[in-house]
């Protein structure tokens, strides 16, 4: 998008497509509203930041279409004072948004080109409570601590039991659940004890979750 105009006007009809499936929380629509996506999405399709298409980015990775991403963030329930983790930076977007909300983000891609350029739009933005690092998405002790919220924007083949003790107590995660060559569901799980109770939302179509940082991007 080159004009500030043109940004309003993709920001208007994604807030209307939003608002047409029940998504009103005025927090996240004023965090969404305070992160230009354009920034984030690669130059060539930056007339599509707002879209609901999925926008390659470099790395073989890709930006998940504006609907999609924050439908995922209004199903995590962020809140002020939460600590929040990220598996799958891609372009930084959603972890840009969710700062805006939430107390700490710390956001981990297997891809330093990825984990890097969006630590350079985040330092541009003024976010000071965001950290990109790179790593292994599925070492749970990637990260010290444990989390309010986890949003994991790649699939798992079965339930990421190894993930419950970084949740607090009813802690929310959102992720994919299926097989890499087959639509997956997205997926809420609460902590209740020591165990995820399910919920089912809608199917989608991720990236599998895999296990190392990448050796050389």
């Amino acid at each position: 998008m080159n004009s500030r105009l043109s940004e309003k006007e993709g920001l208007a009809s994604l807030m209307l497509r939003l608002r047409g499936e029940g998504i009103s929380d005025r927090t996240l629509i004023l965090a969404a509203e305070q992160t230009p996506r354009s920034l984030f999405a690669p130059p060539a399709y930056s007339d599509l930041a707002y879209s609901g298409r999925t926008l390659p980015l470099d790395c073989g990775e890709y930006m998940e279409g504006a609907d999609l991403s924050l439908r995922m963030l209004h199903l995590l329930g962020l809140g002020a004072g939460q600590r929040v983790l990220e598996i799958g930076t891609g372009s930084g977007f959603t972890a840009a948004v969710m700062a805006r909300i939430a107390d700490r983000v710390v956001t981990i891609d297997r891809y330093r080109t990825l984990s890097q350029l969006a630590g350079q739009k985040f330092e541009h933005l003024g976010l000071k409570n965001v950290v990109a690092q790179v790593g292994n998405g599925l070492d749970k002790d990637a990260v010290d601590g444990t989390f309010d919220r986890i949003l994991v924007t790649a699939a798992f083949d079965s339930m990421p039991r190894m993930f419950v003790e970084k949740l607090v107590s009813r802690g929310v995660m959102i992720t994919a659940i299926g097989p890499a060559e087959e639509p997956q569901m997205l997926v809420r799980l609460t902590k209740t004890g020591s165990r995820f109770e399910r919920e089912d939302l809608f199917p989608v179509r991720f990236q599998p979750l895999l296990g190392t940082a990448a050796a050389v991007l």
